[in-house]
């Protein structure tokens, strides 16, 4: 195997020109001939680089509108040719093959077409790329002798290579450019799967309605791009990344950008991706207000809903203000001046604030108040996710499944026992439910007035989250004159036990899905002790 190969013919054929004339022009400067197609050799003619048609080698002209042009003998024989096998010379000398030394290709732009809203098939059909797949893989397997350049961001790289070894590239970029190869050809035909799984094609070949083949298919590949190497993972002995899942729409804290404070940790990332999944459900409750949540550990420690964005922090931050320290808060709308003054006052600490965006003066509050707090932009949050599947690894393999984007709408309660509420206490009842679908099951959390004022989380019986809540809730429960605590459950309650902590506590309405064989246990409770029983119907389990 021949460590330096030279370089001096060419195939260049890209849909991303981005540096394209200077990349092809470094390649004439060193005596390189090149070959080139349609709109890419119209490029770099008018950029004053002498081309060579793709018919004059082929002897066929490009046709079917683009769909065969590098589909040819001359093109594979001169890229998979082995140039050390004899037999490979004789036959490329028989046939006039001459050998390509480098294919520079990027791929038709399937995803960003597919990723555009009102796209229609026969758009993303044409947008599916075949020669330049075909040329990626024959000139990689060769890379013993062929370099293959599947992005811009190597056009540098191979430039400076060939300058160093008088044309020639080395078998170790080759062999690196090659894994690329065959990384992002995998990446390109997984990302078609799935939209052909996503616009219907498994529902014409899966049979009978309600076949799992027409949701789940047989065989999926994930897309993912390395977005950051993390000094550790959730703890200093695990090495730890995050990657980025490719053409995912939507505010994410993968793709928030960073404002100010050290690079996001690996506990960091979970803790912000749980606040802003809260966050985006408490925004759809009410129209107009702001939802604030304070997460510690993944677990809801502080929500709310209020008028202003001061408002829901200062109503947030109460709900426990122990476990708020060192935590996370998200919130649903622009941090204004007053509530990062509020945020910075005293001996609060914060390690990671993220929020549609920040008014310049509160930006430089908080960046002030802590040198190391990791302050991150979405954007816009708009609508609550509607569609898309949760990837969950286990060891030998993944779970998935739909994501948990039911919404919770307190229309839809049913008053099973009790007096009827009043709307205010509804709106809470919904605020409570939403809370404790990201509470960790079992999950039960207690609040009012737009407030949690207390949450049990990932215990192991239901009677351990309710002695939990009424305990992080106790000194807002005997104080809570005029105001109608709720309590709300994330599954029913297997039996009478927990609901009667509650009632003892001084909850006055409790919102879970029911379904269980001694739910009228809990309804007789509720009727006896005049607290409203609300069922919703969806259970919301987060392991």
């Amino acid at each position: 195997m021949a460590d330096h190969i030279r370089i001096r013919r060419a195939l260049i054929s890209v849909s991303d020109k981005s540096g394209l004339v200077e990349f092809a022009r470094e390649l004439a400067s060193m005596g390189v001939e090149i070959i080139s197609t349609g709109g890419t050799a119209a490029a770099l003619s008018k950029a004053g680089i002498q081309v060579i048609p793709i018919e004059d080698v082929t002897g066929f002209p490009e046709m079917m509108d683009g769909r065969v042009k590098t589909l040819h003998p001359k093109v594979h024989g001169g890229l998979l040719g082995v140039r050390s096998n004899p037999e490979h010379v004789a036959a490329m000398a028989t046939h006039g093959i001459r050998p390509i030394d480098l294919v520079c290709v990027n791929l038709y732009p399937f995803e960003a077409t597919v990723a555009k809203p009102g796209i229609v098939e026969h758009e993303a059909i044409e947008n599916i790329d075949i020669g330049g797949p075909s040329m990626l893989r024959s000139a990689a397997k060769n890379f013993e002798s062929v370099t293959v350049v599947t992005d811009a961001a190597q056009y540098a790289r191979v430039v400076s290579e060939m300058r160093a070894h008088a044309g020639a590239t080395t078998i170790a970029l080759r062999r690196e450019c090659a894994q690329a190869v065959f990384a992002r050809t995998a990446a390109y035909d997984g990302a078609i799967a799935r939209w052909m799984a996503g616009n219907g094609f498994a529902d014409r070949s899966a049979g009978a309605a309600g076949d799992a083949s027409a949701t789940f298919p047989r065989e999926a590949t994930l897309t993912l791009e390395l977005v950051d190497e993390l000094r550790y993972g959730e703890n200093p002995h695990q090495r730890g990344a995050v990657y980025a899942l490719r053409n995912e729409r939507g505010p994410s804290v993968v793709t928030a950008k960073l404002l100010h404070g050290k690079p996001l940790s690996y506990n960091n990332l979970l803790d912000a991706a749980a606040a802003l999944e809260l966050v985006q459900d408490l925004h759809a409750q009410r129209a107009g207000a702001t939802a604030c949540a304070v997460i510690k550990h993944t677990n809801p420690c502080g929500a709310a809903i209020a008028g202003t964005v001061l408002g829901a922090f200062e109503q947030a931050w109460s709900g426990d203000p122990l476990a708020a320290f060192g935590g996370i808060v998200a919130f649903s709308r622009t941090v204004d001046a007053a509530t990062a003054e509020a945020m910075a006052a005293g001996e609060r600490f914060l390690e990671v604030v993220i929020a549609p965006a920040y008014e310049p003066k509160a930006l430089e509050t908080l960046q002030a108040r802590w040198k190391n707090a990791r302050l991150l932009a979405t954007g816009e949050l708009g609508a609550a996710p509607s569609v898309g599947l949760a990837w969950r690894s286990v060891p030998g393999g993944m779970l998935v499944q739909e994501r948990d984007v039911h919404a919770i709408d307190a229309a839809t309660f049913t008053v099973a026992a009790g007096p009827a509420p009043s709307a205010a206490t509804l709106a809470d009842a919904a605020l409570m439910f939403a809370v404790a679908k990201h509470l960790k099951s079992n999950a039960v959390c207690i609040g009012a007035g737009g407030t949690l004022w207390g949450a049990g989380a990932g215990q192991m019986d239901r009677v351990a989250s309710c002695r939990n809540a009424v305990e992080k809730a106790k000194a807002r429960l005997a104080t809570a004159a005029g105001a109608v605590p709720v309590a709300a459950s994330d599954a029913f309650f297997p039996f009478a036990d927990g609901p009667t902590l509650l009632a003892d506590a001084g909850v006055r309405c409790i919102v879970h899905p029911g379904g269980s064989k001694r739910d009228q246990d809990t309804f007789d409770l509720c009727n006896a002790r005049g607290i409203t029983c609300l069922l919703t119907g969806s259970r919301h389990f987060r392991h």
